[in-house]
C-alpha cells in the first residue's frame, strides 16, 4: 500500500488497483481474492482481464457505480449496481465529487499475429482514465504505447504498463513517464499473464524524473 496526500493507492495486481479517499474506486478488477466493495469502478477496455464480469459482480453492490469504455457497456448486464455510465476518450464524467476524464489508451506498435492488426486498436475507443480526487490527479494509463494524448498530462501519481507484448515494456514505459511528467510513477501490468517485477525494477532504475514507488500486490 501506498499514501499520497491521504488517498491510499493498493495494488491487487495486473491492473487491479483500489483507490481510496473520500470513495473507494476499483479500477479493472480481475482475480480480486478479498471480498471488498466499491463505490465507483473503472473500466478501461473490453478484454478479459480488465472487464471481467465475476470480478465485477463481486465487488459491486447496488450503490457502486461503474465507469466504463463505451466498448464494455453492453457487458455489463445482469448484475446490481446503482448505475452504468459508457465514456468515451475525451470525455469527462463526475461521480460523487470525483472526476473522471477518459485518455485514449491504444497500440502503435504491439501487433496481433493472428489479426495483422493492433491488440488495443486506437478506433475501439479503449481507454484510460485521469482521476481528480481529494485535491489529487490520478493518471491510470489502461493497455497502452506511448501515445501522444499522454503529453504533458502532469499527473501527482502515473499507473503505468511495463510488461511489453500487449503494452509498453519497461523501456518504453519510462520514456513516456518523460512525456506524463508525474510527480510519482507506479509500474502496473505484470506478475499475472505476462511480465514479472524485474520488469517493475527495470523500470525505476530508469526513471530520473520522479520517484517511483513499486506497490507489493495484495495476496
Amino acid at each position: 500500500m501506498f499514501e499520497y496526500k491521504g488517498v491510499k493507492i493498493r495494488w491487487l495486481g495486473h491492473d487491479s488497483f483500489v483507490l481510496t479517499g473520500n470513495v473507494k474506486i476499483m479500477t479493472d478488477p480481475f482475480k480480486i481474492a478479498k471480498q471488498e466493495k466499491a463505490d465507483l469502478i473503472l473500466i478501461s477496455h473490453n478484454h478479459f482481464d480488465h472487464c471481467n464480469i465475476d470480478d465485477i459482480k463481486n465487488v459491486s453492490t447496488e450503490k457502486t457505480v461503474i465507469i466504463s469504455a463505451n466498448e464494455c457497456i453492453d457487458m455489463l448486464k445482469g448484475f446490481a449496481f446503482k448505475e452504468k455510465i459508457g465514456i468515451s476518450p475525451g470525455q469527462e464524467k463526475t461521480v460523487s465529487g470525483v472526476v473522471i476524464k477518459a485518455i485514449p489508451a491504444y497500440n502503435v506498435s504491439k501487433i496481433n499475429p493472428d489479426t495483422k492488426k493492433p491488440f488495443h486498436p486506437k478506433e475501439d475507443g479503449k481507454v484510460g482514465f485521469l482521476v481528480s480526487m481529494n485535491g489529487i490527479t490520478i493518471y491510470h494509463a489502461g493497455d497502452t504505447d506511448m501515445i501522444p494524448e499522454m503529453s504533458d498530462l502532469r499527473p501527482d501519481i502515473a499507473l503505468v504498463p511495463v510488461s511489453g507484448t500487449y503494452v509498453m515494456t519497461a523501456q518504453e514505459a519510462a520514456k513516456a513517464i518523460e512525456k506524463i511528467k508525474p510527480k510519482i510513477a507506479i509500474p502496473m501490468h505484470y506478475g499475472t499473464i505476462v511480465g514479472s517485477e524485474k520488469d517493475a525494477h527495470d523500470f525505476k532504475q530508469m526513471i530520473k524524473s520522479c520517484d517511483v514507488h513499486i506497490i507489493a500486490k495484495e495476496q
